[in-house]
């Protein structure tokens, strides 16, 4: 029989928070048809407690329950964790008393029942938890998206208002301090203010240790963001997401509700001020406590008492140096991210900016050399990223040193048998043609265009740019010319060139 607290649980995920059964046993740890019977449940009505009955103990476990007691009542002055449990007083009657013959499973259920009712057994209570106008509660979700056609498994940043019910979320590639910053920033930016506490699990993105006694060390990035801000983090006990169900639930609602089906956009950066505005929209809706006040009126008395905005930004993006190898590139994230720089650049210290989104290098006097996608996932494997415009740039101007650059090695092999067809005097020139359309459209375009350029066997530049404008311009082919029979006659048309003439020297031609 489940407490009525569990039972309303239950219900309230079902009715209020729209879970299905499924959601719900994996969320409270219960069976299906406990689930089931709670939900069609119609009959609260406290029932008649019945008189007590030792049947089910047995009369052969009547001689000891004595003994049971007086070990059990012992336990009160003992410290917990050096207590009697069944198995140990199954040992001991079978140890110490004469005579015991009974099962463990009888004095198991004989021991639950004594400890219920000796108030000996550690019960985990939930005290209630009073939220304040202007507190909030942040978390991770994870989703998958379509950006411009290419999938990505990302993580959605999430910011509730528990006073309010109201929550704001942001879309990311992965999940990192830059993905916080940003979000945290957009967030306070959008509803224009800074909530005064902010309650966070002990994620390592923040915490870097557990102090004893309940404290936090934290990375200096964010207590920089936090002391620039001025708000105070509260962060949750081990193992106790519920003291921040608020944004618990929002992680799921915001998923059924606003990334199903599967998005799909063109840019991320526009799709998160999409985000912001749906969220302004749900706002509208009743307050699942409060039936006479909607979000919205109850998120205005959360900004009532946010902090005002910083008038200085803060920089949310990260700095680091990393040096680079004999190929002018380098690796981050202990070796699971590589990213191209220069040929420019070899065994060189660069300066990187890191954002949520791109990976900017550059040099000492920080000048940008490359921008990069930024890279996740991978799932132990490294992943790579190259930008080749600064390789062919490089190249081509010494073309004939291609195959003992080590540039050859790392091209696609299409593009190093394509080089490997044209004549040597055209191999710069096709090389500069290549880095002018990678500056243009990116590798890949260029690459298409050494693909067509490989069917129609065109070895020479002028050809490579005709190609990529034909399919890059929206020049249609046109068919070969029909051979025609004979050429139509030119009929002589009557003209007097001596009006011309007269023309050229300042007068007037005839009538």
């Amino acid at each position: 029989m489940l407490t009525m607290d569990q039972i309303h649980h239950i219900r309230q995920l079902y009715y209020e928070q729209d879970k299905n059964i499924s959601e719900i046993v994996q969320e409270t740890g219960r069976d299906r048809k406990t689930v089931q019977k709670y939900l069609d449940m119609t009959d609260f009505n406290l029932p008649q407690p019945e008189p007590a009955s030792e049947r089910q103990f047995c009369p052969k476990l009547e001689p000891y329950k004595a003994i049971i007691d007086q070990w059990l009542t012992e336990d009160r002055k003992a410290p917990r964790k050096q207590r009697h449990t069944a198995k140990r007083v199954f040992h001991r009657l079978k140890n110490e008393v004469a005579g015991f013959d009974c099962s463990y499973r009888l004095v198991a259920a004989y021991v639950a029942n004594r400890k219920e009712e000796l108030n000996l057994k550690r019960k985990e209570g939930y005290i209630p938890l009073i939220h304040h106008a202007g507190e909030a509660q942040a978390d991770f979700g994870s989703a998958d998206f379509h950006e411009s056609s290419k999938h990505h498994s990302g993580k959605y940043f999430v910011m509730s208002f528990p006073y309010s019910n109201g929550n704001y979320l942001q879309l990311h590639y992965g999940e990192n301090m830059e993905c916080l910053l940003e979000s945290m920033e957009a967030i306070f930016e959008h509803i224009g203010g800074v909530p005064p506490e902010i309650w966070f699990d002990n994620t390592k993105t923040i915490v870097t240790n557990i102090i004893k006694g309940g404290g936090r060390e934290i990375t200096e990035r964010f207590a920089r963001f936090q002391e620039h801000y001025g708000f105070k983090s509260i962060f949750m006990n081990q193992a106790s997401g519920w003291e921040k169900g608020s944004v618990e639930n929002k992680v799921g609602y915001d998923r059924r509700n606003m990334l199903v089906p599967v998005p799909r956009f063109l840019t991320l950066s526009d799709f998160n001020k999409q985000l912001l505005a749906e969220c302004e929209k749900d706002s509208d809706r009743e307050h699942y406590l409060y039936s006479d006040q909607t979000i919205r009126e109850r998120f205005d008395e959360d900004q009532k008492v946010l902090l005002a905005l910083p008038e200085i930004p803060f920089e949310t993006a990260g700095y680091q140096t990393a040096r680079t190898n004999k190929w002018g590139k380098f690796t981050i994230n202990n070796g699971l991210y590589e990213y191209s720089v220069s040929p420019g650049y070899p065994e060189t210290i660069v300066r990187l900016k890191l954002t949520s989104a791109k990976v900017i290098v550059m040099d000492h006097n920080n000048q940008v050399i490359v921008t990069h996608n930024r890279l996740y996932g991978g799932e132990g494997q490294k992943l790579q990223s190259m930008e080749w415009l600064p390789y062919l740039r490089y190249i081509a101007l010494k073309p004939r040193s291609l195959r003992n650059s080590g540039i050859y090695e790392m091209m696609p092999e299409q593009l190093k048998l394509y080089l490997d067809t044209c004549p040597n005097t055209e191999r710069g020139k096709i090389l500069r043609v290549l880095s002018e359309l990678t500056d243009r459209t990116g590798f890949d375009s260029a690459l298409q265009t050494v693909h067509q350029a490989v069917v129609y066997e065109a070895t020479n530049a002028d050809s490579l740019k005709n190609l990529y404008r034909r399919l890059y311009s929206d020049i249609p082919e046109l068919p070969p010319l029909q051979p025609q029979n004979g050429i139509p006659g030119i009929s002589q048309l009557p003209v007097n060139l001596s009006d011309y003439d007269r023309l050229l020297e300042g007068g007037t031609a005839n009538g």
